[in-house]
C-alpha cells in the first residue's frame, strides 16, 4: 500500500498537470477549462491507485481471482461521455470541440500515469500536449488557411431577379465555385456559395455591387 505522503505527492501532480493543460483551453472561453481538467486529471490518478493497490488484500485471499486493471481500463472509455459534452456540432456541418475532448482523454491518461508512478511520462506527456494545443497551433493556422473553403451568404427579398444575380456570381473573373446552395424561406430567398479559390479584390468589388441593390437585405463573407 503506498504511504499517504505518496498518495498526496500523486493527487496534486496529477492536479498540476491538469491544470495545466486546462489553462491552455481557458484562454478561449471553452466550457471544459481548467478546473475540468484538474478533475479529470485528480480523478483519473486517484483511479489508478485504487487499481493497483485497493484490492491487494482481496488478491491475497485464497480462491479470490480478480482483474484490478480493468477499473483503470474503464477510465479511457468513460471519459468519452465528458469529451462528448464538449463537441458542439454548428450550421453547415461545422465541428468544434473536437481538440477540447482530445485534451480531456489525454488528460485522462496523464492522471493514470500519474497515479501509476510513472512521473516522467505524466510530465512529458503534459509537455507535449502543451505544445499541440498552444505552440503549434499558429502553424496550424497558417497550413488549414491555405485550403480553407471561403463562404459568401446572400439573403435577398422574394422579388429579385435571381437568375440575373446567378448568373452575375457564377460568370465572375477569378471566382471559382465549389458549392452552390439556394434556399427559400417565407420572405426571403438565401443564396450560398463556397469556392475553392479566389481574387480577394473580387469579392471586395462583390460585396459593394450588392451592397447597392435594394432588393439585397444580407451579404455575410466568411473567409
Amino acid at each position: 500500500m503506498l504511504s499517504w505522503s505518496e498518495m498526496l505527492i500523486r493527487l496534486s501532480l496529477a492536479s498540476l498537470f491538469g491544470a495545466l493543460i486546462g489553462l491552455e483551453r481557458e484562454r478561449k472561453d471553452w466550457t471544459a477549462g481548467m478546473r475540468t481538467h484538474m478533475m479529470v486529471c485528480m480523478g483519473s490518478s486517484l483511479i489508478m491507485m485504487v487499481s493497483a493497490y485497493g484490492f491487494s488484500e482481496a488478491l491475497g485471499t485464497e480462491h479470490v481471482a480478480l482483474d484490478p486493471s480493468r477499473i483503470a481500463a474503464q477510465v479511457i472509455s468513460g471519459i468519452g461521455f465528458i469529451g462528448a459534452g464538449t463537441i458542439l456540432f454548428l450550421k453547415q456541418g461545422i465541428i468544434r470541440g473536437l481538440t477540447t475532448a482530445s485534451g480531456l482523454w489525454t488528460v485522462a491518461a496523464i492522471g493514470l500515469a500519474t497515479g501509476g508512478g510513472m512521473y516522467f511520462a505524466a510530465g512529458a506527456a503534459t509537455v507535449i500536449a502543451l505544445t499541440i494545443l498552444w505552440a503549434l497551433q499558429p502553424l496550424e493556422r497558417m497550413y488549414s488557411r491555405r485550403f480553407r473553403h471561403r463562404t459568401l451568404r446572400i439573403v435577398t427579398a422574394l422579388n429579385i431577379d435571381n437568375t440575373r444575380l446567378l448568373d452575375h456570381l457564377l460568370k465572375k473573373d477569378g471566382l471559382k465555385v465549389k458549392t452552390f446552395t439556394f434556399e427559400r424561406g417565407e420572405d426571403e430567398f438565401i443564396f450560398q456559395l463556397e469556392f475553392n479559390s479566389m481574387d480577394l479584390s473580387k469579392i471586395d468589388e462583390i460585396i459593394n455591387e450588392l451592397k447597392d441593390d435594394p432588393a439585397i437585405r444580407e451579404v455575410f463573407w466568411s473567409r
